[in-house]
């Protein structure tokens, strides 16, 4: 794939000069959702499909931005002297984000670049196509300016802070985290509250993650990701005065229904026992997949799913059609929702033998119930992002 994108910047810009080439993966998080800003453990793992960019530096401040995803579009011209936090209104905002949070955190961004961008994330899926690219324009940056102090950690973290400053979305560290770090045939016990993870060995004997996308787009800034944020700092904030903690991660189940009457609001209960419970779930997730023990992997990913359904209100009739239907597909082992939700995809672990069924059991379920087609994929765990060298 790589070798077209170089094609078609030769075609667009010139095959002279230092022309480099990069790839960061999309992720998909396993278990562990919302749990990422709230000071819990997350379990995401990176994948082999992702974003791939060509680029060079030029000799003055001019951007010049391609995407193969959107040919009609053009060649988008920008410069360094043009940053409209909040309001690029097209892809560019992602990596002129990181441009941005470059020169913030120290590291200037001095030249223009020409740029071609393909992916094979499916755009608006949840699998974090803005996140890859926030941590491919990162790699590039540092490769580009020699940037070699700058750890792929601190990469993670500079993609967030654009997404939050310069895309006004509130997002936590995980998908630029798990995008920076991936490892292959790993997913990463990532602690958000201090960034200390593992890598733990993906063994799905006989069986293989399949990613179900529901088609229905959304924006993470028009969505109500922002909103469940603040409702989960204001419980948090009540707890506190009751509880010396830093965040909801640091409660235990137990711990949280002893406390909880000092949430004032019900809605703010559930949304915080969900953050609370789904941080206890993937510590015990991940133990169960250290054990060997698949199966009850699998029925906490389900648990998760209820959770987010009823006390985090953020599946939707398109996420749950998928999730329910997995559950009763022969040869699932668990399914949930994944990613912010409202949208996007949904996850499941089904034994080899049944993957062909699953597609067409569930395609043609959410397709009498919504009206239109989910998409399917079945996918392997990946590396992190990094430099690609064309043979």
């Amino acid at each position: 794939m790589i070798q077209e994108v170089l094609n078609r910047f030769h075609d667009l810009f010139g095959s002279e000069g230092d022309i480099r080439t990069y790839f960061a993966p999309g992720r998909v998080n396993l278990i562990g959702e919302h749990t990422d800003y709230n000071g819990g453990h997350v379990f995401p793992c990176a994948l082999t499909i992702g974003t791939y960019m060509a680029a060079r530096k030029r000799s003055d401040r001019k951007l010049f931005f391609y995407s193969m995803n959107f040919d009609r579009t053009g060649i988008v011209e920008s410069s360094l002297d043009q940053f409209v936090m909040g309001a690029e209104n097209n892809w560019t905002q992602y990596p002129k984000g990181v441009m941005w949070a470059f020169g913030e955190k120290g590291y200037p961004v001095d030249c223009g670049f020409d740029i071609v961008l393909y992916g094979n994330i499916p755009n608006g899926s949840g699998l974090s196509s803005s996140a890859s690219i926030e941590v491919l324009t990162g790699v590039m940056l540092r490769d580009m300016f020699g940037y070699d102090a700058l750890t792929m950690t601190e990469i993670a973290l500079i993609g967030q802070y654009s997404e939050n400053r310069y895309n006004h979305v509130n997002c936590g560290i995980m998908d630029q985290f798990a995008i920076a770090m991936g490892k292959k045939d790993c997913a990463i016990f990532l602690d958000t509250a201090d960034l200390s993870f593992t890598y733990a060995p993906i063994r799905l004997e006989g069986a293989r993650i399949v990613i179900s996308c529901s088609n229905k787009k959304r924006g993470l800034g028009d969505s109500k990701y922002n909103e469940r944020r603040s409702e989960c700092e204001t419980a948090l904030s009540e707890l506190q005065k009751v509880k010396d903690i830093r965040s909801l991660g640091e409660l235990s189940g137990a711990e949280f229904e002893e406390l909880k009457e000092a949430i004032k609001d019900p809605v703010r209960q559930r949304r915080a026992k969900h953050a609370v419970y789904e941080n206890e779930r993937t510590i015990q997730a991940v133990d169960a997949l250290n054990a060997g023990d698949i199966e009850a992997f699998g029925k906490l990913m389900n648990a998760s799913h209820v959770s987010l359904r009823d006390d985090y209100e953020v599946t939707g009739k398109e996420l749950d059609t998928l999730v329910e239907a997995a559950w009763k597909c022969e040869g699932v082992i668990g399914s949930r929702m994944t990613g912010a939700g409202f949208g996007g995809c949904t996850v499941s672990i089904v034994k080899n033998e049944a993957v062909d069924h699953f597609i067409k059991y569930v395609g043609d379920v959410y397709r009498k119930a919504i009206g239109y087609d989910a998409t399917f994929y079945v996918v392997d765990i990946g590396d992190g992002a990094g430099v690609l060298k064309v043979q």
